[in-house]
């Protein structure tokens, strides 16, 4: 394939740090992450839903701890969660300490609300004694009453001194392992408090418009403003704040790094509005397929359009393609290829299979290609270490 530099994203650079596993900021993929809605108190619970995120590929989740019974809860929680777990702390250091001694990769806290230096010194001790990473989160609509009566309202250079002043906090007490989040559920504000961030401080920024309603506007708020941010560079980790499924949240957050080119989950389907000129029902269909490969990771592409207008030239990008050419049949394109005609009543079917087919092949490849690097760098120490030998000889 060609290569096509305006479809280049340069990230902005910045340090990295570490949640649980999961690499967060300099060349590390961009995370995505969602929050749990059940009682952090029933951790059966919590852990079920933090079981379906992950399965929908969340790397982190977020779980509020408000009382003991919470962080009590956590140590169950971290121990069986197969991602890491954010502790969501405010106000109450000694829900932060707890939360770090159940096991919690990450802490979200604001530094500034959680009382007296020595107890900021108390979480950050705690922090660095199990191996927490901190998140500083401000929000547009809980910033601190000295900025508000300083600015009049909330704006987005009074949000970013927040963070500043919290990250000045941590950077005092020796302690790096920090992101940090400027959110309000008005997307202008959102996105010129992370512009003015991003170029005051080196750490990793997680992306989100908070508040942003619910699935249908708050998918659209945040693909805008989230958008127009991951287009600049900025952003190392993404939250989708929805009033919904928090499996939704993971899926709108993938679909969005898929859109931009910038991170690759399963398959990306490219299907047309539909007009009087299809030949088969475009929207039903695309409705099943999409049910159909839900099971599929492997990132790859598909095109479904309903008539030839667009759909040879569609099909031409994309792994495989089917392109309405009438009432009956249309034609199945495989690499960007002509391959075959198909009857519209077997496209479904057939079309999943040939998905599941090449997904197989691609995994296949990933596999030899690991192998084979993985021999190469145990040939290169062995060669290294031979070599040494000699010379020591």
């Amino acid at each position: 394939m060609s290569i096509r530099p305006w479809r280049d994203i340069e990230r902005r650079p910045s340090r990295q740090i570490m949640v649980g596993n999961v690499p967060i900021g300099g060349d590390a993929p961009i995370a995505v992450q969602t929050m749990t809605n059940t009682d952090t108190g029933d951790a059966k619970a919590t852990l079920k839903q933090i079981e379906a995120v992950a399965e929908a590929g969340a790397d982190l989740v977020r779980v509020s701890c408000p009382d003991e019974a919470s962080t009590a809860a956590m140590k169950e929680i971290c121990k069986f969660s197969p991602i890491p777990v954010i502790a969501d702390i405010h106000f109450h250091y000694k829900r932060a300490i707890e939360a770090a001694e159940a096991g919690a990769a990450c802490l979200r806290i604001n530094p500034g609300n959680i009382g007296k230096p020595e107890r900021v010194r108390e979480v950050i001790k705690a922090a660095k004694d199990h191996g927490c990473s901190m998140r500083i989160g401000v929000n547009g609509g809980s910033l601190e009453k000295h900025l508000l009566e300083k600015y009049g309202e909330p704006c987005p250079d009074a949000m970013v001194e927040s963070a500043l002043d919290h990250a000045r906090i941590l950077d005092d007490n020796d302690f790096r392992e920090y992101k940090i989040s400027v959110k309000a559920s008005d997307v202008f504000m959102t996105v010129a408090a992370y512009q003015s961030l991003a170029q005051a401080i080196d750490c990793p920024l997680h992306l989100g418009v908070t508040e942003a309603g619910g699935a249908r506007i708050g998918s659209v708020k945040t693909a805008i403003g989230m958008g127009a941010l991951l287009w600049a560079g900025i952003g190392d980790t993404i939250r989708v704040s929805l009033s919904a499924d928090p499996v939704e949240e993971v899926k709108v957050g993938f679909d969005i790094l898929k859109s931009l080119g910038l991170r690759h989950r399963g398959v990306n389907v490219i299907s047309c509005p539909s007009c009087a000129r299809q030949g088969f029902d475009v929207i039903k269909t695309v409705e099943i397929m999409e049910q159909r490969l839900a099971h599929i990771t492997t990132p790859m592409s598909l095109s479904i359009i309903g008539c030839v207008v667009n759909g040879p030239g569609e099909a031409r990008e994309t792994d495989i393609g089917f392109t309405g050419g009438g009432a009956e049949s249309g034609m199945v394109y495989l690499a960007g290829l002509p391959d075959h005609k198909l009857h519209n009543d077997d496209m479904i079917d057939h079309l999943v299979k040939l998905v599941e087919q090449k997904a197989a092949e691609i995994e296949a490849a990933n596999a030899k290609a690991e192998s084979i690097k993985v021999e190469k760098s145990a040939n290169q120490k062995s060669t290294k270490k031979s070599g040494s030998g000699s010379q020591a000889a």
